[in-house]
């Protein structure tokens, strides 16, 4: 009798066993991951030149074009462990005219659940002061794309353009941010960390989509606020660009991610 209850009790034991290894994933191998750039204002999806959205005080406008850099992108697991997409395929042109440009694929992503991503708006200083030779494809993707004053002068980071009028502007005046690192002499290279809504689940048959939004209304009433009628043309500005370069850093925010 007793040894039938250890026979009974042992195969229980095993059993839970058995299922417990079976629940058990076992993580291994690579996936992709898919980041969308979908760029907002406030809580409306940005259609270009159509729609008129309030900025600060009296001020209205139409954005007509919205383009940035996407680079050195990494992922954190939950466990804290950092991966850094390789470097020199880690530069990317974001553009609201461009569809296809707004969904970054990345490959070769070790499996494991991530819940953190990091990535860089514009070209940073290593990567520039590789000369016009080390920027590889991307120097004429960036040139194409309008996105470079010259190679001395560098990168455009950001560009963000459109039509505004206000209470003392009554007619539709064209207005220009276009921000970059000024060469070497000024860095606006800035980083932006977020944390995931919900972990994107990296396996060899499964691709999350990570999904950015973007909200450009940060970009006139971020950190500084910016009214048009003061200057509606900011390019090369040593004092203006760095606090336009905060205001973008704080526009992106992580929707949801799908698995």
């Amino acid at each position: 009798m007793k040894i039938t209850k250890y026979l009974i009790a042992s195969f229980i034991a095993l059993s839970i066993t058995a299922c417990s290894s079976e629940d058990e994933e076992i993580i291994t191998g690579e996936g992709k991951v898919t980041l969308e750039f979908d760029n907002s204002y406030l809580t409306s999806d940005l259609l270009l030149s159509t729609a008129s959205y309030s900025a600060n005080e009296s001020e209205e406008i139409k954005i007509s074009d919205v383009k940035y850099i996407v680079s050195n992108i990494r992922l954190e697991n939950e466990e804290g462990e950092v991966f850094t997409y390789p470097k020199e395929d880690s530069y990317f042109i974001v553009s609201e005219t461009d569809t296809d440009s707004q969904f970054i694929s990345l490959s070769n992503i070790p499996a494991a659940d991530y819940t953190k991503i990091t990535f860089g708006i514009g070209v940073d200083q290593e990567k520039y002061l590789e000369g016009a030779t080390g920027q590889g494809d991307f120097l004429t993707l960036a040139q194409d794309a309008g996105m470079m004053w010259s190679w001395q002068a560098g990168y455009k980071f950001f560009v963000f353009e459109g039509l505004y009028t206000s209470d003392v502007t009554t007619t539709e005046t064209a207005f220009a941010f276009h921000m970059g690192s000024h060469g070497s002499s000024v860095d606006n290279y800035k980083e932006v960390t977020l944390s995931l809504t919900n972990s994107a689940r990296v396996r060899t048959n499964s691709t999350p989509e990570i999904h950015v939004v973007a909200d450009l209304a940060n970009i006139l009433s971020g950190t500084t606020t910016f009214l048009l009628d003061d200057a509606a043309q900011i390019h090369v500005d040593a004092v203006k660009s760095p606090q336009i370069a905060t205001n973008v850093n704080g526009m992106f925010v992580v929707d949801h991610v799908h698995n």
